[in-house]
Formats: C-alpha cells, structure tokens, sequence
C-alpha cells in the first residue's frame, strides 16, 4: 500500500459519501481523532480492524480505501503510451475512419481465441500484458464488424463487446472508472447489434462492478437485478452460460446490498445463488468458459467468504471456507480473494499463524497477485507489528517488498 496516499484516499471517498468525520466516525465506530490524524497525514497507517472499519462506514470495499493492486508494473505510468494506446482504441478520435472489411487472411475463431486468452491474462493479473493486447484486439473486432457476411458481422460484434468489456476491467483496475464506463456503454452497445442474448447482461455485470467501484451502490444493485430478472423472464436460464450469466448478477446484487448495510439480504441472495450453481453442471455445457461469467458453487461460496469477513463475522467465513474444493476453472484472481479473506478472517481472530499459513498457500498458487495486492501487504504489515511474530512471516514481508521496515 501507498501509506502516504491513504490519508488523501480516506478524504476523498468521505468526500464523495457527503459524510463529515464526525458523521463517518459514528457510522464506523473509530474515533474523529484517528480519523483526523489519518487524513491530515499525522498518521500513516491503522490496524486491520480499523481500515474494515471505515470501509464499512464508507460503504465501499477494503481495497478501495487501501488503493487496487496496480494493473501494470511499478515503473510504468497509468497514462504512459501503453495507456494512451487503450484509450484511444476504446474512444476513436473524431472523424476516424470507418473500419474496413476484413481480408483474406482474417480469422474470426483466432480472433475470438485471442480476447479469451485475453481473459485468461487478466484474471492471472498479468495486466501489461493485456493492456498490450487490447490496442489491436479492439482493432481487429472493428473490422470484423465491417464484414459482408451477416453472421460473420454480428459475430464481430460480438467479439468487439468481449475486447471492450475487457478493456472496461483494466481500466477499473487502473482506477480509470469513468473511461470504463464509456468503454462497457461501447461493449453493450456492439453486444446489442451481436445477436447474443447473453452478452449484454454479461456487461452490465461488468458496469454494476464498476458502479460499485464508483459507491454507486442503489445504481449496482438496480440494474443488476433488474438485468437478471430480465433472464429469467425471457427463460434464459435454462442453459449453463444462461444460468452463469444470471448466477454473475444476483452475486453483484448482494455485494451491493451488503456494502449497503442490507447484510441479511445479502446473505439471502448468496445462498440462493449457491442453491442454483449446483444445477450448472446438470445443464448441457456452454461455450468457452473464459468468455462466460464467472458462477460455480466455488465461486459463490469464495463470495459468501468475502462478505462474512468483510462485515465483521471472521468465524462464519472460516466456517464457510472449510473444505472448499475449488473448480478447475476458478480463476486465479478468485482463488486470491478466497486465500486473502481467509488470512483476513485469522488475523481478525487473533491467529496469527493460520494467516500465515493462508499467505503461504497465496505464494503458492497465484505470486502475482500476492506480490502486489495491496491487502496482502496490509496483512503482514499487521502481523509484522506483533510483538511474536509467528515463523515465515519474515519470508513473507520480504516476498510483498516490506523488508525489515
């Protein structure tokens, strides 16, 4: 974490809440005067159970409050030409010209593989490496759009919506949320013109998350479950990408009802929607689980995990994450927030080696992410201020960049 831009971050989300501090600290329970060292910088960093706290009272996700994971390497700019390059593919400059129809050597299926490699990249945190990529993919579904065949047209746009979705995530990672929001209006607006039923519910998805990003947490949660009612109605759900679609949204509801302070609620929908995730498998299997959204009972019980300990209740989401086995297809950015919320739930509890222990098994299956997360950085920075500090938490700190500091 960046500690010197906490005190900035804190201000500007209570800011953005129309909160005082005196309000924030009756919402939250931490005292007006740490949060006023905090923002005037005569404090540079809080315990664990404090920045849950404020998050709470904020009604927006820890790591917001403790900035994102960067989404590119720590000597790359956010607007450095690599950035500029997505900008411009997702926002074409005024009077470019129309896209061309593809030539000979054009392949649809290569492209359509390439943007769910693409997706594949994204969810192994390997941002650079997308935002390399999405320049050209959003090129080439351009001109995939322009072709003289109907079906080839529509599975173009289709293709476009994909890479621009795609491009919507980056840029939430970049902490870019008003150009994702421009880049998922684009993504739906070519999923309209695709044909598939699915992939504007898909985006929308995308845009609820982005929303939230944002605290726009009523905007979330009423177009994710307006969009899913929707699918049902129409009788959507009778397939496995059907199901997964609205399996994606009915998570985002939650989260949003939660960040709310609609816990129950939440709750409610969360274990309605792991009811249903059993029956994906019953269903005949879909297309390429990379361009579908994310909804297995692993994945809403990693959800179910997060919400626990988010909200104050570090036993439930260890007695939720006992025993999980987790599907081949969980994404490595999922497996991540299950492994960061279990450490969370030990530290919260006092158990200072099963957090290490959690971070340990982190290392192991996703390094990226645990290098740069800025929550696997708060977490051992807590347990570095132990006055025993459990074994291979030094190995650790040193892993996430800490040092002996």
């Amino acid at each position: 974490m960046a500690e010197e831009d906490l005190g900035r971050t804190l201000r500007r989300l209570r800011k953005l809440a129309s909160l005082t501090q005196e309000e924030l600290a009756e919402r939250s329970g931490v005292s007006v005067d740490v949060i006023r060292q905090l923002e005037q910088r005569r404090k540079h960093s809080a315990r664990l159970p404090t920045l849950h706290a404020l998050a709470n009272g904020l009604g927006v996700e820890l790591t917001t409050l403790l900035g994102d994971p960067p989404a590119v390497s720590s000597t790359s700019e956010s607007d450095g030409p690599r950035f500029v390059a997505v900008r411009r593919a997702v926002m074409p400059a005024l009077w470019a010209a129309e896209p061309q129809p593809p030539g000979p050597g054009f392949s649809l299926e290569r492209l359509r593989e390439q943007i769910a490699d693409g997706w594949t990249q994204y969810h192994s945190a390997e941002f650079d490496t997308v935002m390399k990529a999405l320049p050209d993919l959003i090129a080439d579904a351009r001109t995939a759009t322009a072709s003289s065949d109907e079906e080839d047209r529509k599975a173009g746009f289709g293709a476009l919506g994909k890479a621009l979705q795609l491009a919507g995530h980056v840029a939430v990672r970049m902490g870019k949320t008003d150009l994702a929001l421009i880049g998922l209006e684009r993504a739906i607006a070519a999923a309209g013109m695709s044909g598939d039923p699915l992939l504007v519910p898909m985006i929308v998805n995308s845009t609820a998350w982005t929303y939230q990003r944002q605290g726009r947490l009523e905007d979330a949660l009423s177009i994710a479950l307006r969009v899913a009612d929707d699918l049902v109605r129409e009788g959507l759900i009778g397939t496995a990408d059907g199901l997964k679609v609205w399996g994606a949204l009915t998570m985002s509801a939650a989260t949003s009802a939660a960040r709310s302070g609609d816990y129950e609620r939440a709750a409610a929908m969360m274990e309605t929607a792991e009811q249903r995730a059993a029956q994906v498998a019953k269903l005949p299997p879909g297309s390429d689980n990379r361009m579908v959204s994310v909804f297995s009972p692993s994945s809403v019980r990693i959800e179910r995990v997060r919400l626990a300990v988010q909200y104050g209740r570090p036993q439930d989401a260890l007695e939720l994450a006992k025993g999980m086995r987790l599907s081949k297809d969980t994404p490595p950015s999922w497996r991540t927030w299950l492994l960061l919320d279990v450490a969370r739930a030990h530290t919260d509890l006092g158990d200072a080696a099963g957090a290490v222990k959690a971070l340990e098994s982190l290392r192991r299956v996703a390094p990226t992410w645990m290098r740069h997360h800025t929550l696997a950085v708060a977490i051992v920075r807590d347990l570095w201020t132990l006055p025993n500090r459990p074994p291979g938490l030094g190995s650790l700190a040193e892993f996430v960049g800490m040092g002996e500091g």
